[in-house]
């Protein structure tokens, strides 16, 4: 056994797909499932389908291409803005893209002439999270260029919500969405097939049943993989949370002061952290640092070890009041956040093991 390695639960997964699917189906939502914080895995897209999202996102060329590659054949949405450098390997790679650069939507076209393809877009407005998008009052313009690229079609509008600026998604802001869309629709005698307003923060509008009829898209991934809607990262109903889990071997074993001896300075990450004073406690040094995952992000199985820190190669972990007996070699495991679980997939030195 080699350590640090992931388990990841495929009917998990795919159990947890089936009910964000049904939920969002009743409400009139087709979901994408999003598969960026797991580097393209076609294991994990396979499940999500046998759960059923009718189509897989994802952020990375390397990642589309991986899951293309392995036999994934759903339509496949580019989730990132293309760049314009990379607008051949957008077209090539997925059948849809967000944008929202006129610049980039033309290259798109011409790329996909020179393929006899038409390449779907759906363009990003900006409601207030402040990423990517359109401000709404640029809409009309940008929408008439895109109509005039030959190469590409119209087929949507999406906003972001909840990734940076943290704006909750509600249901006075899906309706500026869907107000935008009918003034668009009535300018330029089109109907949008597409209303994508939300990820996985806006599942609560929706189980509330005040999510507009018009939002009729959905891009999720952290609640079908960790079970959570992000505004406030609770557990969603009828969803494991556990799909993920990260396993790390004790190295050292031994009781030591709880701080820190002798003069003190920064750490190896220019921090000067803090330590509080529990008397000698009974330490465990695990293989897994900073270059394998987001330590903050990492949760001890055992609700009674807790994690004191960690090195680029170490975590440091007091065993003292542990539920369990723990000793040099044993395996201790850990539940993951979404950042957590961004960087273990991430870290070649992470090993993957699908169950």
């Amino acid at each position: 056994m080699t350590y640090p390695y992931l388990t990841i639960d495929l009917e998990k997964i795919e159990h947890n797909a089936r009910t964000i699917v049904r939920l969002c189906a009743d409400h009139g939502i087709e979901v994408t499932g999003v598969t960026k914080v797991t580097c393209g895995s076609p294991e994990i897209a396979r499940a999500m389908i046998r759960g059923g999202v009718g189509s897989i996102a994802d952020s990375r060329f390397e990642n589309i291409r991986r899951l293309r590659e392995a036999g994934i054949e759903v339509p496949f949405m580019l989730l990132r803005l293309p760049p314009l450098t990379g607008v051949s390997e957008a077209v090539a790679g997925a059948q849809l893209s967000l944008n929202s650069e006129p610049v980039v939507i033309r290259a798109i076209s011409d790329a996909a002439l020179a393929r006899g393809l038409v390449h779907d877009v759906m363009l990003m407005v900006d409601l207030g999270d402040l990423r990517e998008g359109i401000w709404p009052d640029d809409l009309p313009a940008v929408v008439e260029e895109v109509i005039g690229c030959p190469g590409t079609r119209l087929v949507g509008l999406g906003t972001n919500l909840a990734c940076f600026g943290g704006v909750v998604p509600t249901e006075e802001t899906m309706n500026r969405l869907v107000t935008l869309a009918d003034e668009i629709e009535a300018t330029f005698d089109i109907r949008f097939k597409w209303l994508s307003g939300i990820n996985s923060s806006g599942l609560e509008l929706i189980a509330a049943g005040r999510m507009p009829e018009r939002i009729n898209h959905a891009r999720i991934g952290e609640a079908i993989l960790l079970g959570r809607e992000t505004t406030r990262r609770r557990p969603w109903p009828d969803t494991f949370q556990d799909a993920f889990q990260l396993h790390g071997e004790i190295l050292e074993f031994k009781r030591k002061p709880s701080v820190p001896l002798g003069e003190r300075s920064e750490d190896a990450f220019g921090h000067t952290p803090s330590f509080e004073q529990r008397g000698t406690v009974l330490r465990a040094l695990v293989n897994i640092g900073r270059e394998d995952a987001d330590i903050d992000g990492l949760v001890c199985r055992d609700p009674g070890m807790r994690i004191l820190g960690a090195s680029s190669g170490y975590l440091v972990v007091d065993v003292t009041a542990a539920q369990r007996e723990a000793d040099l070699g044993d395996e201790l495991v850990f539940d993951l956040n979404y950042s957590a679980l961004l960087a273990a997939m991430t870290s070649e030195y992470v090993k993957k093991r699908f169950v």
